[in-house]
């Protein structure tokens, strides 16, 4: 529907995120490729949408954790590569017919894809070698290398387009040793991989902290998380908030001590000389976790921060906007300048990728095509 109007509805400032596309573009060689994750729908923010942003932007690759995701950025007309981080074994086909690349993080499922490669007479298909250097989630082991190797040299059905590995703790000061020892495993062994293919495929290590912390070891290609969306792991530096989530009051009550209480439960009390309290049509099913109602966050209306009040319900919940000027159909913010999506997830005491990641499919997307500031 894209309508400003609508109830709720998660905005995505194009001229914040392109802000922080330069910020990021910026710390790099201008011959580093940039790779910008938009799994797990773009981080909440939609990920057809911000793939075409990221697109107009300049963006060479494009990462997703499963081949559905990439499915549905093809179909809505995406044509940068695609790379698929958690590929499995049992959607090659989808991947090949979509033209999407698969991340290889052990010898058997290499085999498999080359299987299904020379059924269908091709060649050269690309694909990422996942190298594990500590993280130790997925991808080849050192002592995995030599089989790995031996095994590329005679498959022709692929083709190395990079070799990765992930920083566990690129964003903590105290753990850089573990940083660097691992950045020195992946050179070391990405290294191995390319004398036994007689061509260097990309390298790239760096996720958002990384390119932010570790410059130096850029390589070929950096992969751009949480940094695109709004998130440093540098004190001091502001990026720009990309989202926020917005909704418009339903109902406004005036109620007096006789009246009882709030919500489910009877969590909310209402104040002796009477409260006045807003219904928002938002609730833990649009991501607005239930450890935040009973007054533990509060959310921006009319320049005012107002509490919550009660328990969050399913797809409601309830502010004690008492003393501020409000009406029916005013906007409330939920998170976006005030209050950051780090203020909630402090409170929760989570990350601020779980916070964007809750916000469901059917709150609307709506890009904000003029900066607002």
């Amino acid at each position: 529907m894209n309508r400003e109007d609508d109830f709720s509805r998660l905005e995505i400032d194009l001229q914040g995120c392109l802000k922080n596309y330069r910020y990021f573009r910026s710390r790099l060689s201008a011959s580093t490729k940039m790779l910008v994750l938009v799994k797990a729908n773009a981080y909440g923010h939609g990920a057809v949408e911000f793939a075409a942003l990221m697109q107009q932007a300049g963006a060479d690759y494009l990462a997703v954790a499963y081949p559905v995701e990439g499915i549905e950025l093809r179909r809505s007309g995406i044509s940068l590569p695609v790379l698929v981080l958690t590929a499995g074994t049992d959607f090659f086909q989808d991947i090949i017919e979509n033209r999407l690349e698969p991340s290889i993080p052990n010898l058997q499922a290499l085999k498999l894809f080359c299987e299904e490669l020379r059924r269908q007479g091709l060649r050269d298909y690309p694909v990422h070698i996942k190298l594990d250097t500590g993280m130790h989630r997925l991808g080849f082991m050192t002592g995995e290398l030599d089989a790995l190797c031996d095994y590329l040299k005679d498959c022709t059905a692929v083709r190395v387009k990079s070799v990765f590995s992930h920083l566990a703790v690129a964003e903590v000061p105290e753990e850089d040793d573990f940083t660097l020892g691992q950045i020195a495993m992946f050179r070391s062994n990405a290294q191995r991989i390319g004398d036994a293919l007689g061509y260097k495929p990309m390298w790239h290590i760096l996720n958002s902290a990384g390119i932010e912390r570790f410059p130096d070891y850029q390589f070929d290609m950096v992969r751009l998380g949480i940094g695109i969306y709004g998130i440093s792991a540098l004190p001091g530096v502001k990026l720009a908030p990309v989202a926020s989530l917005k909704c418009k009051i339903l109902q406004i009550k005036k109620l007096t001590p006789e009246d009882g209480t709030i919500g489910y439960g009877r969590y909310g009390h209402i104040a002796p000389e009477g409260s006045v309290i807003a219904t928002i049509p938002v609730g833990y099913a649009d991501g607005i976790d239930r450890h935040l109602g009973r007054g533990n966050a509060s959310f921006s209306l009319n320049g005012h921060r107002v509490p919550t009040i009660g328990n969050i319900c399913m797809d409601m919940c309830m502010l004690d906007i008492t003393g501020v000027p409000a009406e029916v159909g005013d906007t409330v913010t939920i998170f976006g300048e005030d209050p950051t999506v780090g203020e909630l997830a402090g409170i929760l005491g989570t990350i601020p990728y779980e916070i964007l990641t809750s916000v469901p499919r059917r709150i609307e997307r709506f890009v904000i095509r003029k900066s607002r500031q």
